[in-house]
């Protein structure tokens, strides 16, 4: 018989020890985009801090609902089990989620949809302690208005009574649910992978901009599309490439308005792009840009600082916020095409007359590492996991 191997044991019972934290989220890698970097990170920061994590997701990606993904799988140690569901991508139905939080010491929710309202109304029956972060709510759009406020009034105050902690990752969020959850809401703002494209832009002044995320109505790419037909009138060697992954605008929506202002040959769509290509891109550019209408925290903002490329921003809630902070963000009005491309001259300009601007951009965005969000968020559940010891 073989010899029990006491020491294995002994590490097993210690690892099973440690505290699980289920995050739930509606989408996880492979797909990319804000919500899925935050969630990756902060599991990483906390297998690196001894918690145990797993991600609790839906089985396929709205960017590419055909690629097959495995019910479960470990990526980079981060258990991912993957849900069947139903109904649109907006509030995608998944009550299975159930099936996975049993063994949960803490359950983490993210962002404002079915799952954060399924799991407060059936908390007196999986009876886990919750966390929510917001990561915008649901008013990226003013589209729906008045139906949305009346349902944040109602059923997402009654669920923020059943959280422990309601997070917002921005100052604008922790404004907006502190209405209905002011004893439970406060401010984290995300961490950022400052290395992920770290010094990746070009070395020299380069008439080239990218925008980077998910091809959705709030980002309003056709504004900034009309503002290169103001660009590249004046200037053709004015370029822009669109990178991320289909939402509610496809490749062919967007290649249609780009074919609609006469930009074929200086707009580009890059779809499903990995980090890889991504700093590839980046490293012809010398500028990022977004018309985004609403952004939780400008998380991709920050990323695109870290490879020294100049932001050039909507002055929406969160990118004003940003900007107050670092000088060398500019903000314009990209509803004002003439405007807006005025803004990107001047700010190519600026870059012309200022050689060390892109290293300042990169030396500033060191302060939103992940390490102290993580210890924030490690704080909380340390509170938690007391209260339940108690």
């Amino acid at each position: 018989m073989k010899p029990i191997d006491h020491e294995s044991l002994k590490t097993g019972a210690e690892a099973v020890a440690r505290p699980l934290i289920v995050h739930v989220v509606r989408q996880f890698l492979p797909n990319r985009g804000g919500l899925e970097d935050v969630v990756f990170n902060l599991c990483m920061q906390s297998i690196g801090h001894g918690l145990r994590v797993r991600v609790v997701t839906l089985n396929s990606l709205f960017s590419d609902p055909t690629l097959p993904l495995a019910d479960r799988e470990i990526i980079d140690g981060i258990e991912v089990v993957r849900m069947p569901w139903r109904g649109s991508s907006r509030y995608p139905v998944a009550p299975s989620v159930l099936a996975h939080i049993g063994d949960a010491d803490i359950v983490h929710v993210h962002a404002i949809d079915f799952f954060y309202d399924f799991l407060a109304l059936t908390r007196l029956i999986h009876r886990k302690p919750m966390i929510v972060t917001t990561h915008g709510g649901f008013f990226h759009t003013k589209k729906f208005a008045a139906i949305k406020n009346v349902w944040f009034q109602t059923l997402t105050r009654f669920s923020a009574s059943q959280y422990v902690d309601v997070v917002g990752c921005s100052k604008s969020d922790r404004e907006t649910f502190m209405k209905i959850a002011p004893s439970r809401t406060q401010l984290i703002e995300n961490g950022t992978d400052t290395s992920k494209f770290a010094n990746a832009s070009s070395t020299s002044p380069r008439k080239r901009i990218v925008t980077l995320g998910r091809f959705s109505i709030n980002k309003r790419l056709e504004r900034l599309i009309a503002t290169m037909a103001v660009l590249c009138a004046a200037d053709p060697d004015w370029h822009l490439d669109i990178l991320g992954v289909p939402s509610d605008l496809s490749v062919f929506d967007l290649e249609m308005i780009i074919a609609d202002h006469g930009l074929s040959g200086n707009v580009f769509v890059r779809a499903g792009l990995d980090n890889a290509s991504i700093h590839s891109a980046m490293s012809k550019s010398s500028f990022f840009a977004s018309a985004s209408e609403y952004e939780g925290f400008g998380l991709v903002a920050i990323e695109t600082m870290s490879a020294g490329l100049v932001p050039i921003l909507e002055a929406n809630t969160a990118y004003t916020v940003l900007a107050a902070r670092h000088s060398d963000i500019r903000l314009c009005d990209f509803t004002d095409a003439k405007g807006a491309a005025d803004a990107i001259r001047a700010a190519y300009q600026s870059l012309l007359d200022d050689p060390v601007l892109r290293d300042r951009l990169m030396a500033e965005i060191e302060t939103y590492s992940w390490a102290g969000a993580a210890a924030s968020y490690f704080a909380l559940y340390a509170g938690i996991l007391e209260g339940a010891r108690r």
